[in-house]
């Protein structure tokens, strides 16, 4: 009885190729998924890295004239209940750990 178990298919060959076909394309499919939301995450993160940079160049820039407590040359003070336009690395650094750049 065992050898006659050992020796049968599970499922008879004529329907097996269907199914190991169908694993494979499902398979392929998931895959394909998982590399398209990945590079739409990598993306976003060299986007945002970029922004970073650029807040930090400018930063750097104007520590470097010694600019740090002024507003950059052509640009509205911020007066009393008016915030400034441009936001600072701190405020961007802020919203990610508060969730609001989005899910990472």
């Amino acid at each position: 009885m065992l050898a006659l178990l050992a020796e049968a298919p599970a499922i008879p060959l004529g329907e097996a190729g269907r199914y190991v076909a169908g694993a494979y394309i499902v398979f392929v499919v998931l895959l394909v998924v998982y590399v398209g939301i990945m590079a739409a995450k990598m993306q976003r993160i060299e986007r945002e890295m970029r922004e970073l940079t650029s807040f930090a160049e400018a930063r750097q820039r104007l520590g470097a004239r010694g600019d740090e407590g002024e507003d950059a040359p052509g640009a509205q003070p911020a007066g009393p209940g008016r915030a400034s336009e441009t936001p600072s690395i701190s405020d961007s650094v802020a919203s990610h750990e508060s969730g609001g750049g989005g899910s990472i």
